[in-house]
């Protein structure tokens, strides 16, 4: 784990986007990151139908998806809105 990059344990859920947004810190630089419902529901093997199950289920596998943010990251894989859209 790269210790330039860090992750507030802070997360909210996004009804219009179906996703949770959280955020990195990389050099002082805020960075938001997404990880859509259907990507939750990829990594966790269930149906995630809820803002409330999406954020237990990213608290679940909060270090799995950190660790591909922190990936996405590096590979500087910003979206046009410089955001980190998290797929595995």
């Amino acid at each position: 784990m790269n210790q330039s990059i860090l992750f507030p344990d802070i997360q909210t859920w996004d009804e219009d986007g179906k996703r949770v947004i959280f955020s990195a810190q990389q050099s002082g630089a805020l960075i938001e990151c997404l990880v859509s419902i259907d990507e939750l529901s990829k990594l966790s093997g269930q149906a995630v139908k809820s803002g409330d199950e999406a954020i237990a289920i990213f608290k679940q596998y909060r270090f799995d998806i950190e660790e591909l943010a922190e990936e996405c990251i590096e590979d500087e894989n910003f979206n046009p809105l410089g955001q980190i859209e998290v797929v595995s």
